[in-house]
């Protein structure tokens, strides 16, 4: 979906509902948007942003505003978020996720669906979350990943946020596949440690999709090479 202020004019306010690729940052997402408006429309400025951080190894809905539309970027962030989320039981990373291999394992004969379910319950309402080391979060000036990716420890406080909804899709052999429903902030790899600590055991995220940001869903958003099939017919 590309939605115009005014009728293709992207100075004036425009925003595209994208499928971030695979492995690709958010500021890629956001370069790539950037540089294909000013190049094949010839406009030498424009303003280009994103309403909201998804993981390299994730993918899904992301909302890039363009133009006057940057203005708008907080109000789009602070929308609720839906994720589906692949959780493997049994094992831990140091990034909650496929960023890092595996550094240790745990028991998970004890592990039942009936488990699950209770276990998953106390994560609903309002929650304290600790971000993951491996994050954006800036501590004395610095990312968090900066002081992770060189072995350092720091202190990173705990978070408020909010879960409303969290929904088991499918779970077999230790693999749990959900679906959350959550507050602006919430980091979808430290709830997955959370849940694998819940469960006397360990977990990290091996995918992670966004599927929808306030009433926009990712049936909506549009490929990266679609949108540059969009500017090539203007």
């Amino acid at each position: 979906m590309i939605r115009f202020e005014t009728d293709n004019d992207f100075q004036q306010g425009a925003f595209i509902l994208l499928n971030k690729p695979y492995k690709w940052t958010s500021f890629d997402l956001v370069n790539k948007v950037k540089f294909k408006v000013k190049h094949m429309l010839r406009v030498k400025k424009i303003k280009v942003g994103h309403a909201g951080t998804l993981d390299p190894l994730a993918t899904g809905l992301m909302i890039v505003c363009v133009g006057k539309y940057t203005k708008k970027i907080d109000t789009y962030q602070s929308q609720v978020k839906e994720y589906i989320a692949t959780l493997q039981l049994g094992a831990t990373t140091p990034s909650f996720d496929l960023e890092t291999e595996i550094d240790q394992e745990y028991p998970t004969e004890h592990i039942t669906r009936e488990l699950v379910d209770k276990t998953l319950k106390g994560f609903i309402g309002s929650i304290e979350q600790r971000p993951p080391d491996y994050s954006a979060v800036k501590v004395n000036g610095k990312r968090a990943y900066e002081y992770a990716r060189k072995g350092q420890e720091v202190e990173i406080k705990k978070k408020t946020l909010v879960i409303d909804e969290i929904e088991v899709l499918e779970f077999e052999e230790n693999v749990l596949n959900i679906r959350v429903v959550c507050s602006k902030g919430t980091y979808i790899r430290a709830l997955a440690r959370d849940i694998g600590q819940a469960l006397n055991s360990g977990a990290h995220l091996t995918a992670l999709q966004r599927t929808q940001i306030g009433d926009f869903k990712i049936d909506d958003a549009i490929e990266i090479e679609d949108f540059i099939k969009f500017l090539e017919n203007l």
